[in-house]
C-alpha cells in the first residue's frame, strides 16, 4: 500500500496544478487533510507518484478503509473523497466573486472557471463518466446519441442492508427536501442521500427571480448543467418558465436550456422541485431540418415551423425574446385545450390534465430559438405505462421516462444493456441459446437478419439506435404517418 503522506503530497501537487490552490497553501491543506485522516504527523517520504487526481483519491480510500477510518461501502468512501476535496475550495462567496469578475469579460470565460472548478473538485465525476458506453447511430431523423450509462455505480447488497436498517430505526430526515434544493451546497452526505461537501453553486438572478446554477455531478454531455430555483416549489410550465429560458439564453448565450414537463410519465425524474437543464452541446434535435414553414399573423415578427423530428416539435425564431415568450405561451394555451380524440389526444380526464409542453431555448445565428415540444401523458389499457411512451415491444431497450436529453435526441439507457447485447451477440452467432426472455424477440429478428455485410458491433449499435428511433416516435403525439401529419397540420391551423 502507497504511504499515506505520498498520497497527500500528490493530491496537493495536482491541485496545485490545477490551480485550485497556491504553493503558499501547501502546509495548511496537508494538515487539514492530515485531520481529516486522523493523522497527528507528518513524515517527508520523498516519493514521487504519477498518480492523476482519482487514482489518488482512490488509494487514499483504500488507506482509510484499511485502517478502520470508514467501512468499506461505497457511500462512505463518496463522503470522505468529497470531504478531502472540499479543503482545496473556496467559500461559494468567494466562487461566486471570482465567477462574475470572469463574467464581465466573457460569459464563456465565466462557465469555463466554474466547470473546471468542479471537474478538478472531484464534483464531476469523470472518473466514472468515462465508463459510460457512447456513440451516434445514423437514423432517418439523423444521427442520434446513444449513452449506456454505467457511471453511477449501484449499492452492494449489504450497504442497501444498512440503508434498510438505518430507515428503520429512526424517522425519514427532511433536510435537504431534495437533491436539488439549495441547502445540499456542502452537505456532507449519508447513505440515503448523496455526498454534497465538495458542491458548490453560482447565484443567478432570472427573470427578477433567484437561482442557482451547478453542473451535474454525472455529466450526460459537455458542460451538463442544472440551473434550480432557490425555493423548493414543484416543477410547473407556465409563460414564466419560457421567460427564465430565454433570460438565461441572453445572459449566456454559448448555452442553450430546457425545461422537463411538468407532469408523470411525459416529465423528468425529480418534479418536485423547479428546475432547468442546459449546457454547450449541439444535440441532434438542434440540427433537425425543417419539414414544412407558417405563419401567425399575431407574431408577424417571428418565423415559425414544424421539425422533421419525431416527437412532435415547432420551433420560433425571432431576434425579440419577448416576442418568443408571448408565442411559446400561445401555443402552450392553446395546446393545453386541444383534443384530437381519433389520435388519442384528450387534454383532460377525471380532472386530471394531460396536455403540456417540453420547452428548449438557445441562441444560434443570431437568432433565438424555441424548440416546443407538445407532450401528453394520457394512459390507456393497451398502454399502461402511457399512450405516448415507449411503447411495450421497445422497453426491453427503453422503458423509462421519455425527458429533456431523450426528447433533443440523446439515448441514456439503462447499465443493464451493456452485458445484455454481449449475451444477444453471442445468440446471433450461436454460442448461446439463450437470452433474457424481454430480449428474445429482438434477438431472434437480428439473428435472421444479420449477413456479415457489416461488423456484428456496429450491426447492434444501429438496431439499438433504431429501436430508440422507434422510442422517441411513441412518445410523439402526433406521429410520423400521413394520418398523423394531418393531425399536426390541424391543430397548427387553430392557431391561426
Amino acid at each position: 500500500m502507497n504511504n499515506i503522506y505520498s498520497l497527500i503530497d500528490r493530491l496537493i501537487e495536482i491541485s496545485i496544478d490545477n490551480g485550485m490552490i497556491y504553493p503558499i497553501d501547501e502546509i495548511y491543506t496537508r494538515n487539514r487533510i492530515s485531520a481529516l485522516l486522523k493523522l497527528d504527523n507528518y513524515e517527508d517520504t520523498k516519493i514521487n507518484l504519477q498518480y492523476n487526481l482519482h487514482e489518488t483519491l482512490n488509494a487514499m480510500l483504500d488507506y482509510s478503509v484499511s485502517v478502520g477510518l470508514i467501512e468499506d461501502y461505497l457511500y462512505e468512501k463518496d463522503i470522505l473523497s468529497s470531504k478531502i476535496m472540499n479543503v482545496f475550495l473556496n467559500n461559494p462567496s468567494v466562487i461566486n466573486e471570482e465567477f462574475y469578475k470572469k463574467y464581465a469579460s466573457s460569459p464563456k470565460e465565466a462557465t469555463d472557471y466554474f466547470y473546471n472548478l468542479s471537474k478538478n473538485s472531484n464534483y464531476i465525476r469523470t472518473d466514472r463518466i468515462q465508463k459510460n458506453i457512447s456513440y451516434k447511430t445514423l437514423t432517418k431523423y439523423g444521427n442520434l446519441d446513444i449513452t449506456i450509462n454505467l457511471s453511477k455505480p449501484e449499492k452492494e447488497p449489504k450497504e442497501i442492508a444498512k440503508q434498510l436498517t438505518k430507515e428503520k430505526s429512526k424517522s425519514s430526515f427532511k433536510y435537504p427536501k431534495c437533491p436539488l434544493c439549495k441547502e445540499n451546497e456542502g452537505y456532507e452526505g449519508r447513505i440515503d442521500h448523496a455526498d454534497r461537501s465538495n458542491h458548490r453553486m453560482i447565484e443567478i438572478n432570472t427573470n427578477n427571480k433567484d437561482w442557482y446554477l451547478q453542473y451535474s455531478p454525472y455529466s450526460y454531455y459537455n458542460e451538463h448543467c442544472i440551473v434550480i430555483s432557490a425555493k423548493h416549489n414543484p416543477m410547473k410550465i407556465s409563460k414564466d418558465t419560457f421567460k427564465n429560458l430565454l433570460s438565461f439564453v441572453e445572459k449566456f448565450p454559448h448555452y442553450f436550456l430546457g425545461s422537463n414537463a411538468d407532469i408523470p410519465i411525459v416529465g423528468g425524474s425529480i418534479l418536485s422541485h423547479e428546475h432547468y437543464q442546459g449546457g454547450s452541446y449541439e444535440f441532434p434535435m438542434e440540427k433537425a431540418q425543417d419539414e414544412y414553414t407558417f405563419n401567425l399573423p399575431k407574431y408577424s415578427t417571428l418565423n415559425f415551423s414544424i421539425l422533421n423530428w419525431p416527437l412532435s416539435t415547432i420551433r420560433i425564431r425571432g431576434k425579440k425574446t419577448e416576442d418568443i415568450v408571448d408565442a411559446t405561451n400561445y401555443i402552450f394555451n392553446s395546446w393545453k385545450v386541444y383534443a384530437d380524440k381519433k389520435r388519442q389526444i384528450l387534454p383532460l380526464t377525471k380532472g386530471e390534465n394531460h396536455n403540456t409542453i417540453t420547452p428548449i431555448a438557445r441562441y444560434k445565428k443570431g437568432f433565438y430559438e424555441m424548440d416546443v415540444v407538445l407532450r401528453n401523458n394520457r394512459t390507456s389499457k393497451e398502454h399502461p405505462l402511457g399512450i405516448f411512451h415507449p411503447h411495450a415491444d421497445v422497453q426491453h431497450i427503453k422503458k423509462e421516462n421519455i425527458g429533456l436529453i431523450e426528447v433533443m435526441g440523446l439515448a441514456v439507457l439503462p447499465g443493464r444493456l451493456l452485458n445484455e447485447l454481449e449475451e444477444i451477440k453471442d445468440f446471433i452467432l450461436n454460442k448461446t441459446n439463450s437470452v433474457k426472455e424481454y430480449h428474445l424477440t429482438f434477438a431472434e429478428d437480428l439473428k435472421k437478419r444479420y449477413n456479415n455485410e457489416k461488423s456484428l458491433d456496429l450491426f447492434i449499435k444501429d438496431e439499438v439506435g433504431s429501436k430508440f428511433a422507434r422510442v422517441l416516435e411513441d412518445a410523439g403525439v402526433f406521429k410520423r404517418t400521413d394520418h398523423g401529419i394531418e393531425g399536426f397540420k390541424k391543430f397548427i391551423s387553430t392557431l391561426k
